[in-house]
């Protein structure tokens, strides 16, 4: 989208707002489907420098992920957690991921997590 959707942006502000990562949500972008839960930015951000500083290989930028960077106005990412690109009938991965997708980036969407099944 080159506008970004304002429906979506105040669904991004709530999430941001209510420090929540209970709001589950399916987007389209780049051609890709990502289903899962949004998560306010510091929280995703903690998580993130979690698993980084976890790793052994990975350890050195998990700092990066701890500072502050969101500035006034409106967000410009959704941040998921949990969540999994669905590829036909599977997701990956499958327990999980932190993906963070630009909200003009996003052709389609629908609220609720859609689930996959290898039946």
């Amino acid at each position: 989208m080159s506008k970004p959707d304002e429906l979506l942006v105040d669904v991004a502000t709530l999430v941001e707002s209510g420090h929540s990562n209970q709001m589950s949500l399916t987007v389209v972008t780049g051609g890709a489907v990502i289903t899962g839960r949004l998560a306010p930015e510091a929280v995703w951000r903690q998580r993130v420098s979690e698993v980084l500083t976890d790793s052994s290989h990975l350890g050195e930028f998990s700092a990066m992920f701890t500072a502050t960077t969101r500035g006034e106005g409106p967000p410009a990412y959704l941040h998921f957690h949990m969540a999994r690109i669905l590829q036909g009938t599977v997701g990956i991965p499958e327990t999980g991921g932190m993906y963070r997708v630009s909200i003009a980036d996003v052709s389609a969407w629908t609220m609720g997590d859609f689930s996959y099944s290898d039946h």
